[in-house]
């Protein structure tokens, strides 16, 4: 079963290696299997230490890192696998960087790039933005939930749902057909990271035994 949650660290002049390492590893404590590092500004060497020491640290876990955009540090820090957007390397590419056994995730906006994404080796599908969101100095226009369900019934793949997903808000989400949700700033910017993980992860649980019930 594809994780429920999906945590983004959004590196930053506030987000050091170090402290990124330790929001982790307090989401990781929560019970969130899959974290993705996502850094625009950096270095490749910091994308490469910061990945390094991600995966060092929650490898024991059994937690998947995910690297954004980077196919080729994926590889090289024994990451889970690489998350591409519309203007990074194409999947197939990425995919012929990663092999087969790390998982290629990509980002769609509308109907058109989701019906491409369906056709590749993609191993999940993300979707959005869902609601307005801070986290993007360039974001792409919402789509909102109808997008979602709309999504939801043009591919068989596993969806993430991204972009300004709140717990206020993940409930109606997940109901609109989303496998996943991926939280940035409601995880970074909480008092307790580790509290508001465990949040996410209870309202998943409802949504899922709602739908096994449902159905």
């Amino acid at each position: 079963m594809f994780p429920a949650l999906y945590a983004i660290l959004d590196a930053g002049p506030n987000l050091t290696i170090e402290s990124s390492v330790s929001l982790a590893e307090q989401l990781a404590d929560a019970g969130v299997g899959l974290i993705q590092y996502r850094d625009k500004r950096g270095t490749a060497r910091k994308v490469f230490e910061a990945s390094r020491s991600l995966v060092a640290s929650l490898g024991p876990r059994g937690v998947r890192v995910i690297v954004n955009d980077r196919a080729d540090i994926a590889v090289m820090v024994g990451a889970g696998g690489v998350h591409v957007g519309q203007e990074d390397l194409p999947v197939e590419g990425a995919r012929r960087v990663c092999g087969s056994s790390l998982w290629v995730g990509v980002s769609t906006h509308n109907t058109e790039q989701l019906r491409a994404a369906d056709r590749t080796s993609a191993d999940y599908i993300a979707v959005g933005p869902i609601f307005p969101t801070g986290t993007k100095e360039n974001p792409d226009p919402v789509v909102g939930i109808d997008f979602l369900r709309l999504a939801r019934k043009m591919t068989r793949k596993p969806l993430v749902a991204i972009g300004g997903i709140t717990v206020e808000s993940a409930s109606k989400v997940y109901a609109a057909g989303a496998d996943s949700v991926a939280v940035i700033g409601d995880l970074m910017l909480a008092r307790d990271p580790e509290r508001r993980a465990r949040e996410y992860l209870a309202i998943a649980e409802r949504a899922r035994n709602t739908q096994r019930t449902s159905g």
